[in-house]
């Protein structure tokens, strides 16, 4: 089960800062609206309600809860860079998960995705150093760098986009 939940294993923060991972990281939040798009298109309604994994979420609710959790992400990061030590407000991700709107269309949350991280992307191009060190507080987790946040959202679409390869890959649905 632990494979199934954590194809690409548990998130582990990164140790230090490096611009050069920064970067690769950017690049990944960058494509993933297309990477997302290319393999979620081609599955039937029926393959879309499928569950990744047994009690997990289908495909269409990890489409838009991508959604939700990198737009919460985006608002976290620009409440970091216009405050000082913000204090963000955290969400119960699976209550949203449960929510009518996520039976909705996969393709409202494909088009939001890609248009949110054009913008994403344009302002993540655009920090300086000394930006990527800026801070804001989560409530459960304390203190945040927005370079570890960074560090934790490239690594969270490339978790969701592996939970869906894996089932893609088990039901061979290729």
């Amino acid at each position: 089960m632990e494979d199934l939940r954590y194809p690409i294993g548990r998130y582990e923060p990164a140790d230090s800062f490096s611009l050069d991972r920064i970067k690769e990281q950017v690049t990944e939040i960058k494509v993933l609206p297309e990477n997302l798009r290319e393999i979620v298109i081609p599955l039937s309604e029926q393959q879309l309600d499928t569950p990744y994994r047994p009690e997990g979420w289908t495909v269409r609710q990890l489409a838009h809860h991508i959604a939700d959790s990198h737009m919460n992400s985006y608002i976290r990061m620009k409440w970091a860079l216009t405050e000082d030590e913000s204090t963000i407000k955290p969400y119960d991700e699976k209550l949203w998960a449960e929510l009518p709107d996520s039976e909705a269309p996969v393709q409202i949350s494909l088009n939001l995705i890609e248009n949110l991280h054009n913008r994403w992307g344009y302002l993540l191009d655009s920090l300086e150093s000394e930006q990527l060190l800026r801070e804001y507080r989560h409530p459960e987790s304390g203190m945040q760098t927005l370079w570890r946040h960074i560090d934790h959202y490239a690594w969270h679409g490339q978790h969701h986009l592996a939970h869906i390869r894996a089932l893609i890959k088990r039901k061979n649905w290729n």
